[in-house]
């Protein structure tokens, strides 16, 4: 898996900081609005050429791992 910082960056000069795919300025929260929608990876992919298939597979990897961790309590006090 890519180093998380070759995925996602997060800098108050673009989108006041919002999470972005790193080298654009997609939001990573699109990504999960196109999967709620039942919008595949390759559409998503399509609508947003700067964002690579390594960086959606590794979004999605990281997600895996933080939410079948044994600290997910940690994750429910973080989005309460």
């Amino acid at each position: 898996m890519e180093s998380l910082k070759n995925i996602i960056s997060a800098n108050t000069d673009v989108l006041g900081g919002l999470p972005v795919f790193t080298g654009t300025r997609v939001p990573v929260e699109t990504l999960f609005f196109h999967i709620e929608k039942g919008i595949t990876i390759d559409e998503f992919l399509e609508d947003f050429p700067s964002v690579s298939k390594i960086q959606v597979v590794s979004v999605l990897e990281v997600a895996n791992k933080l939410l079948t961790s044994d600290h997910i309590d940690k994750i429910y006090e973080i989005a309460s």
